[in-house]
């Protein structure tokens, strides 16, 4: 059997999962406390998600997470490369995937599927030690211990690809997509929100043009992606949560924007 090597358990999130599981049961207190629910009535096919460490941006992923239904086969979680330069994207295609709450299975069948039928899609190895995908996991075992899951890391891919691979999936009504990003990197907060906003208006008015007016995402084209096949498939999208690192460290000079948004 071959697992995914873990690359930044102990540093983006705890290793053991008693300190795992505190971050989200504070979250979920401070949901509780400001009177924050999730609506049950929405139908909820896709979320974007923050990918910094738990400290940072786990508040803001930990409510999307709790949009998922109970009912999901498959979650797949599309998330930049930020360590390897490479053409395309890449599909793991290990067994099961380590958190600190048990390991996942991987959709062996489907991310094999996905690769035959799209010629951008390969397995290199070498990617797969990809923090921007690898945080999401502990959420998804947490949540949803039996689903199974589909890792794609990309690099140099042209965002129509990575739209063509989630148009697919979501056919499954049992397939759920998460598209991992951050926002802009090291501003001053001013200077950060107004490249934030930019890209907050570009999602919720499904506009790929206005992406390109200052939206400085690290995972730009997966959100392309998704603006693309919810125009596609008229999905809403609704804003969840939006915060800088300012507001955990206090440092205004240079953060990095984080957003959680659900597409029904």
């Amino acid at each position: 059997m071959s697992q995914r090597k873990l690359a930044v358990a102990g540093t983006f999130y705890p290793e053991r999962k008693e300190e795992v599981q505190r971050y989200f049961e504070h979250f979920n207190k401070v949901l509780d406390e400001n009177n924050i629910t999730v609506d049950r009535n929405l139908k909820p096919r896709s979320i974007i998600v923050p990918h910094a460490g738990y400290i940072y941006s786990g508040f803001t992923a930990n409510i999307a997470y709790k949009y998922i239904p109970k009912d999901i086969d498959n979650i797949i979680v599309i998330g930049p490369s930020h360590k390897f330069a490479f053409s395309g994207a890449s599909i793991a295609l290990y067994d099961s995937y380590p958190t600190p709450f048990g390991a996942l299975d991987i959709n062996l069948q489907l991310s094999n599927s996905l690769m035959n039928k799209f010629d951008f899609l390969s397995f290199n190895e070498q990617v797969h030690c990809e923090h921007s995908t690898e945080v999401q996991f502990p959420f998804i075992k947490y949540y949803h211990k039996n689903a199974k899951v589909v890792e794609i890391v990309y690099s140099d891919c042209d965002f129509n690809n990575i739209a063509q691979v989630i148009d697919v999936l979501l056919q499954d009504p049992k397939n759920f997509v998460v598209i991992s990003t951050d926002l802009s990197h090291f501003y001053s907060l001013n200077n950060a929100k107004l490249r934030d906003n930019v890209c907050l208006d570009a999602i919720q008015t499904r506009n790929l043009d206005v992406m390109n007016q200052g939206c400085e995402a690290c995972g730009a084209i997966g959100v392309k992606a998704m603006i693309q096949v919810a125009n596609s498939l008229d999905l809403k999208p609704t804003i969840l949560d939006y915060r800088t690192s300012a507001d955990t460290s206090a440092d205004e000079s240079s953060v990095v924007g984080y957003t959680s948004i659900v597409f029904t």
